[in-house]
């Protein structure tokens, strides 16, 4: 059911509920509330269900990019069917010629509430997308994966790669080896930090030989920033080998030979992952994309044998799910502040 506004101020006692103000929702107000893993994978997982039942809309993200390439912004507007929430997102990043220290990013999801026409919060987007996107990796990997997969290797230690593993075991839980190719030892130890902290009985193994690493996994989730030196060849990986591309990692053989490409958007694809296009600026044919995959409508994979390529790229109908969810759960709480925007 939708969480309306007036339902807001029966939870919040004493904020009024009206058109003219907002709930701001700050990194802190939403770094409190405790969500589990499969809560996430849940909500993400009906994100998609709806948008493959055509009940949601998600149109291609705006993206502006100036010529020397130091930043980036894109702008997405998405409608969640089943929750009836309307929202916009931005996003934009500085610095990208830059070290990770240097570079500022910022992101936002605003959303309304399409029964009442009332606004519900705008929030900072920051958590959400930390745990949306490996909560899709996490998907993709169990219905592309081949059929009794053992073990995965993540490239890279940073915001995607942390959760990254805890996703996975989430979904697949009969995984027994698990690999990180990571160079910052800040970066490794949260990563085990993250593992530990969901499944305690669990370890990773810090490889150092990538090419041999991927030979041997069934699952690679590249992950690693635009600064990497990693890039996983085609002709390194196994027959049924799965290659999950969310930051980078991956050279781009590992699309253009693939058995099967799944995107969960192909025009977002061609957006977002220029530095994956061939020498004339080109992208194979996408076999499916996830919608219909997680729907049961399409296969995520033919054979066991085959080897899939598969594109992660945000949707915003699942960052509008997973965000209402915290809307949710902070107006329970009480959390947030109440702005006269409009006023």
């Amino acid at each position: 059911m939708t969480e309306t506004k007036n339902q807001a101020a029966d939870a919040a006692p004493g904020i009024p509920a009206d058109d003219t103000t907002l709930r701001i929702l700050s990194t802190s107000d939403l770094a409190g509330i405790d969500i589990t893993l499969t809560d996430v994978v849940d909500t993400v997982e009906g994100a998609y269900r709806t948008l493959a039942a055509g009940r949601s809309d998600n149109p291609r993200k705006l993206t502006v990019r100036p010529a020397d390439g130091h930043s980036v912004s894109y702008a997405m507007l998405g409608r969640d069917g089943s929750r009836n929430v309307v929202a916009f997102k931005t996003s934009y990043k500085n610095g990208l010629d830059k070290g990770r220290a240097e570079q500022h990013y910022y992101t936002a999801l605003t959303l309304y509430d399409d029964v009442t026409g009332l606004p519900v919060a705008m929030m900072d987007c920051g958590r959400i997308g930390a745990l949306r996107t490996p909560a899709v990796s996490a998907l993709l990997a169990r219905e592309c994966a081949r059929p009794g997969a053992r073990s995965a290797l993540v490239i890279g230690t940073g915001t995607q790669g942390r959760l990254a593993l805890p996703f996975l075991l989430t979904t697949l839980p009969d995984l027994t080896r698990l690999m990180l190719c990571g160079t910052h030892p800040e970066g490794i130890a949260a990563v085990r930090e993250h593992l530990r902290t969901h499944f305690p009985d669990r370890d990773l193994e810090i490889v150092t030989d990538l090419r041999a690493a991927a030979g041997d996994a069934d699952i690679i989730l590249a992950t690693a920033g635009g600064h990497t030196t990693a890039a996983v060849e085609a002709d390194w990986l196994k027959p049924g080998a799965l290659t999950v591309l969310v930051g980078h990692g991956l050279a781009p053989s590992t699309l253009h030979r693939a058995d099967r490409v799944v995107a969960t958007s192909e025009a977002q694809m061609k957006v977002t992952g220029t530095d994956m296009a061939d020498a004339s600026g080109g992208f194979p044919a996408v076999d499916t994309e996830f919608p219909p995959v997680i729907a049961g409508v399409t296969a995520g994979r033919r054979s066991a044998e085959e080897r899939v390529f598969a594109y992660n790229s945000g949707l915003v109908v699942t960052d509008i799910a997973l965000g209402h969810r915290f809307a949710q759960l902070a107006i329970d709480q009480g959390l947030g502040q109440q702005v006269p925007l409009w006023r």
